[in-house]
């Protein structure tokens, strides 16, 4: 046995999971009802790692609020999460497509062709980090399920010799990202149904991470006013009813009376509802706006304006 193979075997995603060993004499309704059943766990482990995502969250937040970036890197399933994630954040917070950051080993065709050996050369996520210019006021999040993908591995290193916030993310125990990243997130999820497709259930644990970080950091940022996304970016019809709708929510307005007031603030959901209970013109809610650094309660207040949504 050589020194991978005996390295994998201790891995609990790569263990065999005994409720699922007869998997192929299942019916298709006990596959289903199993994999389910498996699912049901992974928020909890994710749940025992809300400590470290609340910390993560907050010097996110606060490395964003200094200019800094949120990069994320990994390879496969672990790589695809991360550029997902930042893929998604400029419509939902109409952030700068330049704040958070996705890179995959391999590069762009990574994301849906297997990239032979590229996970096995720590010195390529160097090189896509300095090819992006990382800096010292960056966060970066090492995505692998192992804990010990030698890209990530060399990424996280790079980033701690620059000087970057090195958050590391993995799905097992005593792994060795925690020894190379300033804060580990661990969510162990256990053995998957099929031994070693850590897509499944480590999959979806990655997955309610990022979904933690990058909306909490939003959320710190005053992309949101109460629950809803006043920072959305409408670039489609569906967008664009949503804007609407939360402008609605937010003034009790009707639909034309909605759209009249989006239209007046250029299509800005933050600026029409601090207009609707201001009374200021577009311009001067901008300006109270960037007064209260983009948080819409806080302008409400300057505003004169209590912190209720209605």
């Amino acid at each position: 046995m050589n020194t991978q193979t005996r390295m994998l075997k201790h891995l609990t995603t790569e263990a065999s999971n005994p409720a699922s060993e007869s998997l192929d004499d299942f019916t298709t309704a006990e596959i289903v009802q199993l994999i389910n059943s498996q699912d049901a766990g992974v928020a909890e482990a994710v749940g025992r790692q809300a400590k470290p995502i609340a910390i993560a969250i907050d010097v996110i937040a606060d490395r964003l609020a200094k200019s800094g970036r949120l990069i994320y890197f990994g390879a496969g399933t672990s790589g695809r999460l991360g550029v997902l994630d930042a893929a998604e954040c400029p419509p939902t917070f109409n952030s700068d497509p330049k704040q958070v950051v996705g890179l995959i080993a391999g590069g762009p065709i990574a994301l849906t062709t297997a990239v032979e050996g590229a996970e096995d050369h720590p010195e390529l996520a160097m090189q896509d980090l300095e090819r992006i210019g990382l800096s010292d006021k960056d966060v970066v999040v090492g995505i692998a399920t192992s804990g010990r993908t030698p890209y990530v591995l060399g990424g996280l290193e790079y980033a701690q010799k620059i000087g970057a916030f090195a958050i590391g993310l993995a799905c097992n125990d005593n792994n060795e990202l925690a020894s190379r990243c300033d804060l580990a997130i661990t969510p162990v999820v256990g053995p998957e149904i099929l031994s070693g497709s850590t897509r499944m259930k480590a999959g979806t644990a990655t997955k309610m991470v990022l979904n933690m970080l990058s909306t909490g950091a939003m959320i710190r940022q005053g992309k949101t006013f109460g629950n809803l996304m006043v920072d959305l970016r409408a670039t489609n019809v569906k967008l664009n009813a949503r804007a609407r709708g939360i402008v609605e929510a937010a003034t009790d307005l009707t639909d034309l009376e909605a759209d009249e007031l989006l239209k007046r603030c250029g299509g800005e959901v933050k600026t029409a509802i601090l207009v609707f209970h201001s009374g200021h013109t577009p311009d001067e809610a901008r300006k109270l706006l960037e007064l209260a650094g983009g948080h819409l309660k806080q302008a409400l207040r300057n505003a004169g304006e209590g912190d209720s949504p209605k």
